[in-house]
């Protein structure tokens, strides 16, 4: 049988069409972009049932730190600070502040 693939536009589409969850089988592969985009969506994400398809397994390409995102931490702030004065002390300033956070953002929370 051949292999879905969800990407980012997939994710987009469900959720203009109201779907609120996507069941996960052997058959169906999530790319980490769209995964990320469910969880901003608050789309749940489910493994279908196991007696109706085979038992589904992470490939090393599953974002695990997307799929499960660790709570932020008191010293996180403090962290995200003192890495962004010192990226902006480096490039001069000559970066977009938005995207800085997102990037320092995304870092930290894979640190555990």
């Amino acid at each position: 049988m051949p292999k879905v693939f969800y990407t980012e536009r997939d994710i987009d589409e469900m959720k203009a069409r109201g779907v609120t969850s996507v069941d996960i089988t052997d058959n169906v592969v999530v790319t980490d972009a769209a995964l990320e985009r469910a969880m901003k969506y608050n789309m749940k994400i489910t493994r279908a049932d196991s007696s109706s398809a085979p038992k589904a397994t992470l490939s090393g390409s599953v974002n695990l730190v997307a799929a499960y995102p660790r709570t932020e931490s008191a010293g996180d702030a403090e962290l995200k600070a003192k890495i962004k004065s010192a990226v902006l002390a480096k490039l001069d300033g000559q970066v977009d502040a938005g995207m800085l956070d997102a990037v320092i953002s995304r870092v930290v929370s894979s640190l555990k």
